[in-house]
């Protein structure tokens, strides 16, 4: 897989794009036809006016970029987005202001990235036991680190 159909919705929609050569991440873009604050402690919805085609066997991860979360406090409210590979609506970002300021997103900010990754569907089937292991039941931080 090297290309993605992506559908604009809006003419003034910004198609994805990588920072760098070797960034994992595409950058998403706001396409805002007026600007949107968001206060502390409130989720917005941010539309990017596009729709994609992400291929079978595959899930698009919609990540928080780093700059807007340690910078401006501002995460997608549900942490990482998964979009399916038969969803052909629009890509929206529900975004979260964990900060102590209002955040204010205008048109063409970069607002989340997007990984594109394969991913694995088995079935499930019921079992009266589990393999041992060394960990076995132990929870959150029981391997002493």
């Amino acid at each position: 897989m090297d290309k993605i159909k992506v559908k604009k919705l809006r003419e003034n929609a910004k198609l994805p794009t990588y920072g760098t050569k070797f960034s994992a991440g595409a950058d998403l873009y706001a396409c805002l036809a007026e600007d949107v604050t968001i206060l502390p402690g409130e989720t917005k919805k941010i539309p990017t006016g596009l729709a994609m085609e992400i291929p079978v066997g595959c899930a698009g991860l919609i990540y928080a970029r780093s700059s807007l979360g340690t910078k401006r406090g501002l995460a997608p409210a549900n942490k990482v987005g998964v979009v399916d590979s038969d969803y052909r609506g629009e890509f929206m970002i529900f975004l979260h202001n964990h900060g102590t300021e209002p955040q204010t997103i205008q048109h063409g900010d970069r607002v989340a990235q997007l990984l594109v990754t394969p991913v694995f569907t088995p079935g499930f089937v019921e079992a009266e036991d589990l393999s041992d292991t060394v960990r076995g039941a132990g929870g959150f931080g029981s391997t002493g680190k």
